[in-house]
C-alpha cells in the first residue's frame, strides 16, 4: 500500500476538496473519521486537521501523529491573524493555514512538508527554521555530484550528519561511507591510517595494511577537524584530491582510487591559510561547495523538535516510557544560548529521559547553569579566537597579550552585569512607574551618579573631566560598571581608575591586579589622562 495523507472529516466540506487536491497531486489520501487513530492507517505520510485543534479526538491525533517519527501536522484554524512559529510550537503542529482556504495551496503546502519530511529521514538532520531548510537544500543540490565538499561551523552542530545525508542521498549510497577524524589520529600514523602501509615500511609495520582512502573506493571518505592536518600530509591528501592517485607509507606502486571526500572544520580555515598554517591549493580544491552549519542559538525555534526526536531516540534506547516538556520548561530551552549547540541539547535530552521521575519536564527538573540565567551567562556561546601562529616556533613563543586577556575577562564579567542590570533596572522601573510612564524603557532620575561620576544616560567619559571622579565611601570595593554607548577604550580607562583607587595610587600593585606591565599601565595612565 502506498503511503498516505490523512485527512480528518471534523469539517466535512473543505476535507473532501482537499482530498482531491492532494489526489491531484499523485498521493494517496485516507479520511479519518472521529474514533479512528493514525496507527490505523499504513504508512501516513501527513495529517491534516480540518476542524481546528478545540475538539478532544483532534489533540488526540496531535499526540499520535507526533509520536509517529514526527509526522508532518497540518492545521486548518478559523482567521485568528499570523500562524507564527511561537503559534505552531503551542499549538504542536507544523503548520496552520487560515479558513477558507485555497485547497490547491494546502495540496502544494502539503508536499513541501512531506519531502522535507524525507530529506530529515534520511539525512538525519531536524528542523524548520530557514537556516536548516537552506542546508537541506544544498544537501540535495550537492549529493547527485562527486564534487568536494566543505563543511564549516561548531563543534556539535551536526557536521557528520550532514555529511551522512549527502552520501545517503547520492549515487554512491550503497558504497562504504568511512568517518575519520584528523585531530584524533597521531601524527606518526596519520599517513599509515590514510593511505595505508606496505610490510616492513616501519618499525611495527608486520604486513600490509589498506588504508582509509582504499577502503573508501567508490564511496564517501568523511575527513573531520580538516585544519587539524599536518603540513606534509596536506601536501599528498591534495595530490589524491588532483590526481586521484596515491602511494602507501613505503610502497612504489600508484594505486588509483575513486573517492569522494567531505572534509569538515569548525577552525576558520581562511585565517589558518593567511598565517601559513594550512594550504592555500588544498583550501580551494576543499572549498569547491561549501555548506555552512548553523549554531543551535541561531535556529531556537527547531529545539522543539529536536527535543521530540532525542526524546523519542533515548527513550527507545533505554526502554524508558515517552515524556513530554512543560511550555514554561521549553521556554528556558528555547531561550537558552547552547554553547555546545545540538550536541548539548541531545546529551541534556538524554539524562533528563534517564533521571526523570514522572512523564513531564518541569522547569525545575532543569539543570541550574541552563534554568538560570545568570549562571548561564558565565559562558560565552562562542569560543574566543586565539592568535594564529606561522611556524612550531612562533606557536611556542605565542602567549595571548595582557592586554586582550584583561579584555576577554572583562566581557565574560560584563555580560553577567548587564544581565544583573537589566533585571535591577526592570524591578526599579516596576517600583517607581511615575518615571518611567509615557516614555520607552527606564527614565533615571537626572542626573544620576555612580561613584561621584555624573552618568546620566547620554553622557560618555570624554563628557567627564578628570577630576570629577570623586571617592566614594560608600563602596567598600571599586567597581567597573557598563553603561551603553561606552567603548572597549572606555572599559579600559575605568579599569584603571577601579585598580588605582584600590590600591591608593600605587601603579606597580595596580599593574599587576590588572596584570599588565607598568611600562603600559604608566602610558595608558597618559593616554586617557589619568589624574595622579
Amino acid at each position: 500500500m502506498p503511503a498516505t495523507v490523512l485527512v480528518t472529516t471534523a469539517d466535512l466540506e473543505p476535507a473532501v476538496r482537499l482530498r482531491e487536491a492532494f489526489q491531484d497531486e499523485g498521493y494517496r489520501v485516507e479520511l479519518l473519521t472521529p474514533g479512528e487513530h493514525v496507527a490505523d492507517v499504513e504508512e501516513p505520510i501527513l495529517l491534516v486537521l480540518t476542524g481546528g485543534l478545540d475538539e478532544k479526538q483532534a489533540r488526540r491525533l496531535v499526540r499520535e501523529a507526533r509520536a509517529h517519527d514526527g509526522l508532518p501536522i497540518v492545521a486548518l484554524l478559523e482567521p485568528t491573524g499570523h500562524a507564527t512559529p511561537d503559534t505552531r510550537r503551542r499549538l504542536g503542529v507544523t503548520e496552520v493555514v487560515s479558513k477558507p482556504i485555497d485547497p490547491a495551496d494546502t495540496a502544494r503546502l502539503g508536499k513541501r512538508l512531506i519531502e522535507r519530511q524525507r530529506l530529515r529521514n534520511v539525512t538525519g538532520v531536524v528542523g524548520e527554521t530557514d537556516e536548516i531548510i537552506e542546508v537541506l537544500e544544498r544537501i540535495v543540490q550537492f549529493a547527485p555530484v562527486s564534487s568536494t565538499v566543505l563543511l564549516t561551523g561548531e563543534s556539535g552542530t551536526g557536521k557528520e550528519r550532514a555529511a551522512r545525508g549527502i552520501h545517503a542521498l547520492s549515487p554512491r549510497r550503497h558504497k562504504p561511507f568511512i568517518p575519520a577524524n584528523v585531530a584524533a589520529l597521531p601524527e606518526t600514523l596519520l599517513e599509515s591510517e590514510l593511505f595505508g602501509h606496505e610490510k616492513g615500511s616501519f618499525t611495527g609495520a608486520i604486513g600490509q595494511r589498506k588504508g582509509l582512502f582504499e577502503l573508501a573506493h567508490k564511496g564517501t571518505l568523511f575527513l573531520d577537524e580538516i585544519g587539524e592536518l599536518p603540513q606534509a600530509t596536506q601536501a599528498k591528501l591534495l595530490r589524491v584530491l588532483e590526481e586521484r592517485e596515491f602511494m602507501r607509507l613505503g610502497g612504489e606502486q600508484s594505486l588509483k582510487v575513486d573517492v569522494r571526500v567531505i572534509a569538515a572544520t569548525n577552525q576558520p580555515l581562511r585565517q589558518l591559510v593567511e598565517a601559513g598554517r594550512f594550504r592555500r591549493d588544498l583550501y580551494y580544491r576543499l572549498n569547491i561547495l561549501a555548506v555552512h552549519m548553523p549554531p543551535l542559538r541561531e535556529r531556537s525555534g527547531d529545539i522543539p523538535l529536536l527535543m521530540d526526536a532525542f526524546m523519542a531516540e533515548a527513550a527507545a534506547e533505554h526502554g524508558r516510557p515517552r515524556i513530554s516538556v512543560e511550555p514554561d520548561a521549553m521556554r528556558t530551552l528555547v531561550d537558552y544560548d547552547w554553547p555546545g549547540n545540538v550536541r548539548e541539547l541531545k546529551n541534556l535530552v538524554e539524562s533528563m529521559v534517564v533521571l526523570s521521575h514522572g512523564a513531564v519536564i518541569r522547569p525545575e527538573d532543569i539543570p541550574p547553569e541552563i534554568r538560570d540565567r545568570r549562571a548561564a551567562s558565565r559562558l560565552l556561546p562562542v569560543p574566543i579566537p586565539r592568535p594564529l601562529a606561522r611556524d612550531a616556533e612562533d606557536r611556542e613563543g605565542a602567549a595571548t597579550p595582557p592586554e586582550l586577556e584583561f579584555v576577554f575577562r572583562t566581557l565574560v564579567q560584563l555580560r553577567m552585569d548587564v544581565d544583573d542590570l537589566s533585571r535591577r533596572f526592570a524591578e526599579y522601573r516596576e517600583a517607581h512607574p511615575e518615571l518611567t510612564s509615557g516614555r520607552p524603557g527606564l527614565a533615571l532620575p537626572a542626573p544620576y551618579v555612580h561613584r561621584g561620576v555624573d552618568v546620566t544616560p547620554g553622557r560618555s567619559l570624554d563628557d567627564v573631566p578628570p577630576g570629577e571622579a570623586e571617592e566614594d565611601t560608600a563602596d567598600e570595593h571599586a567597581e567597573v560598571v557598563f553603561r551603553p554607548g561606552m567603548t572597549l577604550k572606555d572599559l579600559e580607562r575605568e579599569a584603571i581608575l577601579a585598580a588605582l583607587k584600590e590600591v591608593g595610587g600605587n601603579r606597580r600593585q595596580a599593574a599587576e591586579m590588572l596584570d599588565m606591565g607598568e611600562r603600559t599601565l604608566y602610558r595608558k595612565i597618559k593616554e586617557y589622562g589619568i589624574p595622579l
